[in-house]
């Protein structure tokens, strides 16, 4: 080690010292200092500073335009029974508060780039207490930063953030507290559209399914025969959507009582996760294993659909199939249990019957 530090380095010449600090230390990489700075337009004239000041405010303005846009998308776009006014409300609440958010953030990048110091500092290494002049002094730093950045000379800047970061919000906050009064009735999910003799439809097109259709392994997305017709179609499909399976009936786990729910190796199961109410849609025909694409969730199609992995707490409901007198695939009845997440009144429909003249109210 001590011939190595002592020898000349093959390249530069200079000593190798492995110590950067000492007595006797070499300072091999002299400090080449900051670079020159290079002053901005809005540096070189307060007039040029005005005129960044109004496109800050402006984007400012902007950016609350866009909030209360969306707040006014949210009462003018009410959402219906139809496809396209939920696309309208989703629409103009999203621009609301993607705009508004999307001007703050440029307004205040363009603020700091322009208008705030940019001068370099340098912060030399010290022990971590400091002695209290270089505290007062360090606390005066501050208070010149802050000067130096000219906010207290700049109102109309300090009013148009404030107004912007104020109003912003209000694009998810309204809707929200909107929502608030809406209909908490969770007893609406315990029946759909299905009923003894209502046909099964493929999604979207509404084309009748018969069984020789359906091959092993496939999957179809199926909702009920005349949905379209429905008053609240929307909601009757977010209920009603059924996935439909096919599997040699040889791997086919039925309950007892429920041997007659299927055809022929075909079931049918909700598509909402007992989860949140994500569309289970994902199938993987070896394992035979639904997946809720949101929280992963799995479910066993080959046995009740019964939960193998995730949140999940109960099965998907089974909707009970049959052939019709013109070889349609059909339901039988309802399912037996109400669809979608688990809720505090669920217990009290599992297995409830579905008498067509409670189900007309």
């Amino acid at each position: 080690m001590s011939d190595l530090t002592k020898s000349e380095h093959p390249a530069t010449g200079g000593a190798l010292d492995p110590l950067s600090h000492g007595e006797g230390a070499v300072d091999r990489f002299p400090d080449p200092g900051l670079p020159e700075h290079k002053h901005r337009l809005s540096d070189k004239s307060e007039a040029n500073a005005k005129r960044v000041e109004r496109q800050v405010a402006l984007i400012f303005g902007l950016s609350v335009l866009a909030s209360i846009g969306g707040v006014v998308g949210y009462f003018a776009f009410p959402v219906g029974s139809t496809l396209g006014s939920v696309q309208a409300s989703t629409l103009s609440i999203g621009l609301g508060l993607g705009i508004g958010m999307l001007g703050i953030g440029v307004a205040a990048v363009h603020w700091a780039k322009a208008l705030m110091s940019d001068v370099e500092k340098v912060d030399e290494r010290h022990p971590q207490r400091s002695d209290d002049a270089t505290r007062a002094a360090a606390v005066q730093e501050l208070k010149d930063g802050a000067d130096d950045s000219r906010i207290a000379r700049r109102p109309v800047l300090k009013g148009a953030l404030v107004s912007a970061v104020a109003v912003a919000p209000l694009a998810f906050v309204v809707p929200f507290v909107g929502n608030l009064g809406g209909d908490w009735n969770v007893s609406r999910f315990r029946y759909t559209m299905w009923a003894p003799g209502v046909r099964l439809a493929r999604d979207p097109d509404g084309a009748l399914i018969r069984p020789e259709d359906v091959t092993i392994g496939s999957v179809w997305h199926v909702i009920p025969d005349g949905l379209d017709e429905s008053e609240h179609m929307l909601e009757e499909k977010a209920k009603a959507v059924v996935l439909l399976v096919r599997l040699d009936p040889k791997d086919l786990t039925e309950e007892p009582g429920r041997e007659s729910w299927s055809w022929d190796g075909i079931v049918a199961y909700s598509k909402v996760c007992t989860h949140v109410g994500c569309p289970v849609a994902l199938y993987e025909q070896q394992t035979h294993h639904l997946l809720c694409p949101c929280h992963q969730s799995t479910f066993d199609v080959s046995d009740g659909a019964k939960v193998v992995f995730g949140p999940a707490k109960r099965a998907l409901p089974q909707l009970p199939i049959m052939v019709d007198d013109e070889g349609y695939l059909a339901a039988q009845s309802d399912f037996h249990e109400m669809v979608g997440p688990s809720t505090w009144e669920r217990e009290r429909y599992v297995d409830y019957p579905v008498p067509d003249e409670e189900k007309a109210h």
